[in-house]
C-alpha cells in the first residue's frame, strides 16, 4: 500500500524500515504490505466492502490484504462506519488499535472485526497502480500488488515496532537521493515505483494518474551481459525504460533502452 498525503514540499509516501531480523527484505525502506491471508477473501467479508462490486474474489482479496497490512503495520485503517461516507476518525481507529496484534497472529479476522465493530472497509479508496512478479530464475517469487491510497488526514500513520522499526512520511525523489547515496536500503520494484510516483505534484494528481492508466504486469527477464546482468521489463509498464544493466550485486550500472 502506497500511502500518500501532500506535506510542505509536495507529494509525500509512508515508508517504513523492515527489522533486520526478517528474512525478505531484512532492514529495506519498503512501503507496508505482506501476504495475502486466506481469511482476506472469506465470502462472508464482501458485503462489508465497499467498492466490491465489478471485482472479483481474487481481486477483492488484494484490496483487503492491503488494507489489513495497512492497519497491521502502520496503524491506518482505511474503513468507514457502516452508513457513513467519512473514513474512521482517528480517534475511532485509536480505539481500534488493540486489534492489530490479534490479526496479525491469526486469533481474529477482518470479518470479524468489520461484523463486531460495525465497519465497512473503504476499498474504493483504493487504486490499483503496479503489478510486479519476481523473475523465474529467483528461488523465491513473490506476485506483488501496488495500491494508491490517500492517507486519511487525521489518522496518525506509525510503525508497529516489530516487524517494522522505523517510519516516515518521505518524498519519492528524497527516498531515491538517498538510496543513491548508500543511506537508505531500497529494493529494486520500490525504487522503480518510487521513480514513477515521483513524476507527479501531489496525492491528486497522482491517483488520477493511476486511476487513468493500464497496469501491466511486471516479470523482469534476465540476461547475462559482460558487465553484469541486463534486466528487461515491458516498456509498456511505463517506468521509462525497458532494459537496464545491473551489476553482479543487482547495483543498476545504466539503462540501456
Amino acid at each position: 500500500m502506497l500511502l500518500l498525503r501532500d506535506g510542505d514540499a509536495g507529494l509525500e509516501v509512508f515508508m517504513v524500515r523492515r527489522h533486520y531480523e526478517i528474512d525478505s527484505f531484512s532492514g529495506a525502506l519498503v512501503f507496508p504490505g505482506g501476504k495475502v491471508d486466506a481469511n482476506d477473501a472469506a465470502p462472508e467479508l464482501r458485503p462489508f466492502c465497499d467498492g466490491a462490486d465489478g471485482l472479483c474474489d481474487v481481486e477483492l482479496q488484494f484490496r483487503v490484504a492491503a488494507i489489513r497490512e495497512a492497519f497491521e503495520e502502520a496503524g491506518v485503517l482505511l474503513a468507514r462506519a457502516d452508513g457513513e461516507t467519512a473514513l474512521l476518525s482517528a480517534s475511532r481507529v485509536e480505539a481500534l488499535d488493540a486489534m492489530r496484534k490479534p490479526l496479525v497472529a491469526g486469533e481474529t479476522t477482518m470479518a470479524e472485526l468489520c461484523r463486531r465493530e460495525n465497519l465497512h472497509l473503504a476499498c474504493d479508496r483504493l487504486v490499483r497502480f503496479a503489478h510486479w512478479i519476481t523473475p523465474k530464475q529467483q528461488p523465491k517469487i513473490f506476485d506483488t500488488q501496488f495500491f494508491l491510497a490517500a492517507a486519511p488526514p487525521d489518522q496518525l500513520a506509525l510503525h508497529d515496532g516489530e516487524e517494522t522499526l522505523e517510519s516516515e512520511w518521505i518524498a519519492p525523489a528524497r527516498a531515491l537521493a538517498e538510496a543513491d547515496a548508500g543511506r537508505r536500503s531500497i529494493v529494486f520494484p520500490t525504487r522503480t515505483n518510487l521513480g514513477k510516483l515521483a513524476r507527479w505534484p501531489d496525492a491528486a494528481a497522482a491517483m488520477t494518474a493511476a486511476a487513468d492508466a493500464t497496469v501491466v504486469t511486471v516479470q523482469p527477464q534476465i540476461t547475462p551481459h559482460d558487465e553484469g546482468r541486463v534486466m528487461h521489463i515491458p516498456a509498456a509498464a511505463d517506468y521509462g525504460f525497458s532494459e537496464i544493466l545491473l551489476h553482479p550485486d543487482s547495483r543498476v550500472i545504466r539503462v540501456i533502452a
